[in-house]
């Protein structure tokens, strides 16, 4: 195996030359430079990556913290993982998952200097990690919204705007009275932001546009996509269309609807708010605002990367919604 020694003897220079040449931390001259990059091509030799990291204090290494919770769906989620795994490649990193959402894991990835930079998931308003992210020597990006997101980076899909997209595009084909069947109610409780904004865009959109609305939390089982949409029935007895943000209970949902001897579109219409290979993959391809999940998670490593360069401030990006019309919105009926 070739080594830096090698290097060195064939381009004519000491070994901390080399070292200097490859790692950039000390001016050297063209020619020298350009014999050791000639040497190295030759030669095929790979810094080893140890050495790198010691040379760099960098791990070449990413926290991902993506709790597995019963209330989430693991698809989804690994979307978000995907995202972020594959363009860590494209940065020579790789990804260290940690499913759990304890303080411990995060003092211990980061205290330790085992990763370069931490990215975290499923955040909450008032989350009891960020205190300890903003001692971090490392900067830490989160896929999500806190109440104050001060000295972190934040990313998401802008979920407010994606429920005022929702309702407009049902207030213009004429429905009066809609329902938002979302997360479950453990989401709720531990205040998860980006079920909190998708409440608060619905809410307040169906009240501008003077539209009868109703949000049902629904718990992500068979059992509670039922009983979301008996109640919405039952609370909202004309309602003309649903928008569903749970993508564990929508196939449910949809079931219940004929079930309930209600045709989509004809009889009430469905907007979906999930990854666009949920919405066309049911029964009936879905009118739905997609959440592109892997785009976050690579956008997530480019805001990481950008921190770790020194050239990019703390920043919050919130991804514009996209509306795909398919077959499941039509016309309020009569």
């Amino acid at each position: 195996m070739t080594t830096i020694d090698d290097v060195a003897r064939a381009a004519g220079v000491s070994v901390s030359t080399v070292s200097y040449a490859l790692s950039g931390k000390r001016p050297i001259s063209a020619p020298t430079r350009a014999r050791v990059e000639r040497a190295v091509r030759e030669l095929g030799y790979r810094p080893h990556a140890g050495a790198r990291a010691l040379a760099s204090q960098r791990t070449n290494v990413l926290a991902l913290m993506a709790p597995l919770r019963v209330d989430v769906n693991v698809g989804v989620i690994m979307q978000f993982v995907t995202g972020v795994v594959t363009r860590a490649r494209d940065f020579e990193h790789d990804v260290l998952l940690l499913t759990q959402d304890d303080l411990a894991g995060v003092d211990r990835v980061a205290a330790g200097s085992m990763v370069d930079a931490l990215i975290m998931m499923d955040v909450e308003a008032e989350d009891p990690r960020l205190p300890l992210l903003r001692r971090q020597k490392q900067p830490a990006v989160l896929i999500g919204l806190p109440r104050d997101p001060q000295g972190l980076s934040c990313v998401d899909l802008d979920f407010e705007a994606s429920a005022r997209l929702a309702v407009d595009h049902l207030a213009d084909l004429g429905h009066r009275q809609i329902a938002l069947v979302g997360s479950p109610h453990l989401v709720l409780e531990r205040r998860t932001t980006y079920a909190q904004r998708m409440v608060h865009g619905f809410t307040t959109e169906t009240a501008r546009r003077g539209i009868a609305g109703l949000f049902v939390p629904c718990e992500s089982s068979h059992a509670g996509a039922v009983d979301a949409v008996d109640r919405v029935f039952d609370q909202l007895p004309d309602v003309t269309a649903l928008v569903v943000h749970n993508e564990v209970a929508l196939p449910v949902v949809l079931a219940t609807l004929r079930e309930r001897g209600k045709e989509i579109p004809r009889d009430i219409s469905v907007v979906a708010v999930c990854p666009e290979d949920v919405a066309v993959g049911q029964q009936q391809p879905l009118t739905a605002v997609d959440i592109p999940a892997m785009t976050i998670g690579s956008v997530a490593v480019d805001m990481a990367a950008a921190r770790l360069d020194g050239d990019q401030p703390a920043e919050t990006r919130l991804l514009s919604p996209v509306l795909t019309v398919r077959a499941s919105t039509g016309p309020a009926p009569a």
